[in-house]
C-alpha cells in the first residue's frame, strides 16, 4: 500500500505553480491512521511539513487510504466528502482547489 510519505513525494511533482499564482493558505492533513503533514502554499510556491501547522486554512481528515484513493485518482473527493470518508474544517471551499495544485 503507498504510504502518506510516498504521497508526499507524489505531491512534490505533480505541483502546479500557475494555479498557486495569488494563493496563501495551508492545507492541514490530518490522518487519521497515520502521520498528520501540511501543505502550505504562497504565491506559487509551497512548502510540506510534518505534524501539525498553527493556523491552516482548512483542516482536511481522513484515511491513509482516502488520501491514497483521492491523489492517485481512484477516489473522487467530493465523493468521499458525501460519503463521510472525508472530513473538512475551516475554509472547506479552498479544499476543492487541491485538484488544480496537484492535478493527476
Amino acid at each position: 500500500m503507498t504510504s502518506v510519505a510516498d504521497i508526499i513525494e507524489q505531491m512534490k511533482a505533480k505541483f502546479n505553480a500557475d494555479a498557486a499564482a495569488g494563493m496563501e493558505n495551508v492545507f492541514q492533513f490530518s490522518i487519521e491512521d497515520g502521520d498528520d503533514f501540511f501543505v502550505a502554499v504562497n504565491d506559487g510556491n509551497f512548502e510540506i511539513g510534518n505534524g501539525s501547522h498553527d493556523d491552516p486554512s482548512v483542516t482536511l481528515i481522513m484515511s491513509t487510504e482516502t488520501l491514497v484513493g483521492i491523489m492517485t485518482g481512484e477516489t473522487d473527493g467530493m465523493q468521499a466528502f458525501m460519503a463521510g470518508q472525508l472530513r473538512a474544517e475551516g475554509d472547506m471551499m479552498l479544499a476543492t482547489k487541491l485538484g488544480e495544485l496537484f492535478p493527476q
